[in-house]
């Protein structure tokens, strides 16, 4: 089997597993350098598909689909957690794959994640396996409650997880949730959640761009701010931990560490994510190189440029249908920069595009002004008001994902 010579000529082919949004933007960033992507996916009309130069429909473990996949592509990547380790590591025979998919194991399984991070000297919440309800009420007895429980795989966007507050909901709990392993996590009293995007080399070279706090309207990304509103000794240890993880995973492309900041300043790292992420969709506007370019960059091995903004800016979801239904208004709207995926069904809790609002750097405003910055998509006050902390200019605040 013949290898490509990295860094990737122009006019090379990079495969994308996966076809969702993350998938469309990535193809985008590919395209203005010079790259064609194809793209395997088992929905014919997917956002990735539809500006893709080539598509595979195929279930992501079909040996054929794989392999065809493969002869036409020179290099593979995925855009979501939820493919086939096992049909990557299929892929991984017969083309380079970046990340590895030991990578993609290790961000899959909460238990590996939390195993990984903690074995990496990277702070977490405290934790504890749980496979039988003996196992639930030894958790509690060392964690305490109010604690989290939750499945170890597929959750996302609040799924498969469940606030056990008191004993009498640790039996429900165990039940609703599978399958089983599952996971106890400790409830952190946290100010905010922030989250870092890093990218890495094959050369080891490694960049992160400014930690940016995350708010969350059921359980969905809502709001991210960049930068984050928190200290300066709490952004330089966000970006550390981020450029930590991805030195130890080995990695080559792109990842996204979720985090904690407790009501004490310290840095929890929560999730990982190997690919480009829904907190990272700023960097499109508001960055020489956004986080798309870099993914692209780290997997095709050119060089990769320094993480950094040119400006502030507020990154706004729109999910289902009625935020979808406010695109006209967006689109009349000067200052507010559209995305849009090209998903035709607008689904309650389905991410059906975004929308980036761009402020001089170092004048990212405070709620109101970020109230009225965004008002034609009527933002919502219980992400922007109600942390009286925020409003007074706090150095950290935001709502439990």
């Amino acid at each position: 089997m013949s290898r490509p010579a990295f860094p990737l000529p122009p006019n090379a082919t990079i495969g994308i597993v996966g076809g969702g949004q993350l998938g469309r933007m990535t193809v985008l960033a590919a395209a203005r350098l010079g790259y064609r992507c194809h793209v395997l996916t088992p929905e014919e009309k997917s956002p990735a598909a539809q500006v893709a130069a080539a598509v595979t429909l195929g279930e992501y473990e079909d040996p054929s689909a794989l392999a065809d996949f493969a002869s036409r592509v020179d290099v593979v990547t995925f855009e979501f957690e939820n493919v086939s380790a096992g049909g990557l590591d299929l892929l991984a025979a017969l083309k380079p794959v970046r990340p590895a998919p030991a990578v993609l194991r290790v961000s899959q399984d909460r238990i590996a994640e939390k195993s990984f991070l903690n074995g990496a000297g990277v702070p977490t919440v405290p934790w504890r396996k749980v496979v039988t309800p003996a196992d639930l009420a030894a958790a509690v007895g060392a964690i305490g409650l109010p604690a989290v429980l939750k499945t170890t795989r597929l959750g996302y966007d609040g799924k498969g997880q469940k606030l056990v507050r008191e004993r009498a909901d640790l039996g429900p709990a165990f039940t609703a949730l599978a399958p089983k392993p599952l996971i106890l996590e400790g409830f952190v009293d946290f100010a905010c959640e922030i989250s870092v995007i890093a990218a890495r080399g094959a050369d080891g070279r490694a960049v992160a761009f400014d930690a940016v706090e995350n708010r969350h309207h059921e359980h969905i990304l809502d709001l991210t701010l960049a930068p984050a509103p928190v200290g300066s000794e709490i952004a330089a240890t966000a970006r550390q931990i981020a450029l930590r993880v991805a030195a130890a995973l080995d990695l080559v492309g792109l990842i996204a560490v979720e985090m904690f900041v407790d009501s004490n300043g310290r840095v929890l790292a929560n999730e990982i994510a190997p690919r480009p992420h829904n907190s990272g969709h700023w960097t499109i506007d508001a960055c020489p190189a956004s986080q798309f370019e870099l993914f692209v960059r780290a997997v095709a091995g050119l060089k990769l440029p320094e993480a950094r903004r040119h400006s502030d800016a507020v990154m706004k979801n729109l999910v289902g249908p009625e935020e979808a239904s406010l695109w006209g208004d967006i689109l009349a709207s000067p200052g507010l920069i559209p995305h849009l995926y090209g998903k035709a069904e607008a689904r309650p809790g389905r991410k059906m595009g975004h929308v980036t609002r761009l402020f001089p750097r170092g004048s990212l405003p405070g709620a109101f002004g970020i109230r009225a910055a965004l008002a034609p998509l009527r933002a919502r006050a219980d992400a922007l008001e109600a942390d009286e902390r925020f409003l007074a200019g706090h150095a950290c605040a935001g709502q439990p994902a």
